[in-house]
């Protein structure tokens, strides 16, 4: 009798596992990145806003873009904020132009 009959099941049952792991890794490294670049994106937006009109705007703006504000700072004509989009934050600067530019 041959014993070898059958003994690449087991190889193929354990290619099939590690193909199917590196997708999950894969998936969720894509939905990490997604949400770091969703949070920067938030960030620009609501620290802009921010420089112009304040912390309600920037709130209303970081909202609007799926984040949530994390803090917001704002010094003389600077404004910094962190906003978080999951697990993930990001910080952007702005600042205010002054009033008259002639």
């Amino acid at each position: 009798m041959d014993r070898s009959r059958g003994s690449i099941t087991p190889l193929v049952v354990a290619l099939v596992f590690l193909m199917g792991m590196f997708v999950v890794v894969t998936a969720r490294l894509g939905a990490a990145t997604v949400a770091q670049a969703q949070a920067r994106t938030a960030a620009d937006a609501a620290a802009l806003a921010g420089a112009v009109e304040g912390r309600e705007a920037a709130t209303a703006i970081a909202t609007a873009n799926g984040a949530r504000l994390v803090e917001f700072q704002r010094v003389g004509l600077d404004t910094r904020v962190t906003v978080a989009v999951g697990r993930a934050h990001a910080t952007a600067r702005a600042r205010r132009g002054t009033e008259d530019r002639r």
